[in-house]
């Protein structure tokens, strides 16, 4: 079968890519990109000329270029990861995360039900449900945890979510919905957390943390993410939305000292920061219904995780020294510049 991939030359979308074209060798993969400042087409690289793949370069909320691509491509199954999804750059600039989370998931629903698509898939975030407190480890999102939004990009994804199910509800769409904890892993953006302090430990440079970094996430490795959201389109019942956490709740302090311990690097180089507008305490996921339903597990650990992640960051700099220059270095200033604390 033809699967469209939007956002597959980003983090976890090219990720999807790779599993896909090694588990499914028989399928043809079309990859959707806008190539904005978190899409990187060398992450593709070693499968761009690759038979049974086609990349695109072009905006989910571009509704001529994505209905001319569907009536080319027919594709039979969507699976959406093209999204704006860094907080901070949320609260900066909340339009952008608007357009193209929730008109572009629109867009791309009328094109898969005018070519009659088999299957959508909304990749979305465990931020949809808002936070939970600190001194409650009892308690975990489910499907059922009401939608609480803290953040202009959580509001957006949760804003997506209904409209895929209003989609379904109304038009008949056969969709599904995947909600996932903090990913990690190779090829992600480093103005994520974990990208972000390995390449400062490396470089010696400040590492900057949030408050105390008392905030707790639950951290899913990129690979057992993309075999869930495999089982998903797979198997999963239609209309339903899918939990899927990494049973790794960590707070990101420590993360950070993890970092610093595997790289030999000394804890004088933690910078605590002004804190993040409307910053979440705590995620945490309940992926029984994966388990029961699909029979998904995570199968990393966080510590394993970790060193395999360092490691391809210690063995690919050619891939992100690039990336942490021009206008990133401007946005990560903006950030950062002043915040520092006293």
């Amino acid at each position: 079968m033809t699967i469209l991939v939007t956002g597959g030359a980003g983090f976890i979308g090219s990720n999807f890519i790779f599993h896909m074209m090694e588990a499914h060798p028989e399928d043809r993969i079309v990859c959707l990109d806008a190539l904005t400042y978190a899409g990187n087409l060398s992450t593709l690289e070693s499968v761009l000329d690759a038979g049974g793949f086609r990349f695109v370069k072009g905006d989910i909320a571009d509704r001529d270029l994505v209905y001319s691509l569907f009536e080319e491509e027919r594709p039979d199954v969507v699976v959406n990861f093209a999204a704006e999804s860094h907080v901070d750059r949320s609260i900066e600039d909340p339009e952008i995360f608007l357009r193209t989370n929730i008109i572009g998931t629109s867009v791309l629903m009328d094109a898969s039900r005018r070519c009659g698509v088999k299957r959508f898939h909304q990749v979305s975030t465990d931020e949809v449900y808002g936070d939970l407190p600190l001194d409650r480890p009892d308690l975990f999102f489910t499907e059922d945890t009401p939608l609480h939004t803290s953040s202009p990009y959580s509001s957006s994804k949760a804003g997506a979510d209904l409209l895929v199910l209003a989609y379904h509800r109304t038009y008949g769409l056969p969709v599904t919905i995947s909600r996932c904890s903090n990913n990690y892993g190779p090829y992600q953006f480093p103005e994520k957390l974990i990208p972000l302090m390995i390449i400062n430990a490396l470089s010696d440079r400040p590492l900057p943390v949030y408050g105390r970094g008392e905030n707790v996430r639950d951290w899913l490795y990129v690979e057992d993410h993309c075999k869930a959201i495999d089982l998903i389109i797979h198997k999963g019942r239609v209309g339903q939305v899918y939990n899927i956490g990494g049973h790794n709740e960590m707070r990101n302090i420590d993360i950070v000292r993890l970092v610093l311990e595997e790289l030999g690097k000394p804890e004088s180089l933690i910078t605590y920061v002004a804190d993040r507008k409307g910053h979440d305490l705590r995620y945490a996921i309940d992926p029984a219904k994966m388990h029961s339903e699909l029979g998904w597990l995570p199968e990393t650990m966080f510590r394993d995780g970790i060193v395999k992640t360092i490691r391809w960051y210690l063995e690919n700099e050619s891939w992100w020294r690039p990336i942490i220059s021009g206008e990133y270095m401007n946005y990560y200033d903006r950030m950062y510049s002043g915040k520092v604390k006293a």
